[in-house]
């Protein structure tokens, strides 16, 4: 797994950000009220992997529970992460089921 701490929350850009060497991944967001919309998924060709794209999101997910908001995933490849790890389910709004 990564370190945590070289994961970015770029406000003004409103995407995550997880640089390794010269690469950049990202996954934009747009955020209303107590809900966080993760919306697109950028991650450079040199670096997608299952594993990679796993660690990434749990990255990101995990900052996103600490501060204790819902999360509704429209990218597809993290409602497939969220459909599988049952423990991020959670973080659903109530009446969202993916």
């Amino acid at each position: 797994m990564f370190d945590a701490s070289k994961l970015t929350d770029n406000a003004f850009l409103r995407q995550y950000e997880l640089k390794i060497g010269k690469e950049l991944a990202t996954l934009e967001y747009s955020q209303q009220e107590r809900k966080i919309f993760l919306t697109k998924l950028n991650i450079p060709e040199v670096l997608m992997s299952e594993s990679f794209l796993e660690n990434f999101l749990k990255l990101v997910l995990e900052n996103i529970i600490e501060k204790d908001i819902s999360v509704v995933p429209t990218s597809p490849p993290v409602a497939k992460f969220i459909r599988r790890n049952r423990r991020y389910r959670k973080m659903l709004p109530v009446g969202i089921r993916i």
